[in-house]
């Protein structure tokens, strides 16, 4: 595995993190500008992450030797 497909499951794993945790800030009491944020935002941010792992894992694959 190279450096690049390193790279990439570990960006893919902050945008993970970070959707995440928007996505569950929501579960307190807030605002409907900071829950309409929180949610878009989260959302963008956890699929973010799930396409560039699919990609790292797609680039990962294609590089194996066989």
């Amino acid at each position: 595995m190279s450096w690049q497909i390193l790279i990439m499951y570990g960006v893919a794993a902050v945008f993970s993190i970070i959707g995440a945790y928007m996505l569950l800030a929501l579960t307190r009491p807030a605002g409907p500008a900071k829950v309409y944020v929180f949610r878009m935002v989260g959302i963008m941010a956890l699929s973010a992450g799930i396409v560039l792992a699919m990609s790292a894992t797609a680039m990962w694959q294609w590089s194996a030797p066989g």
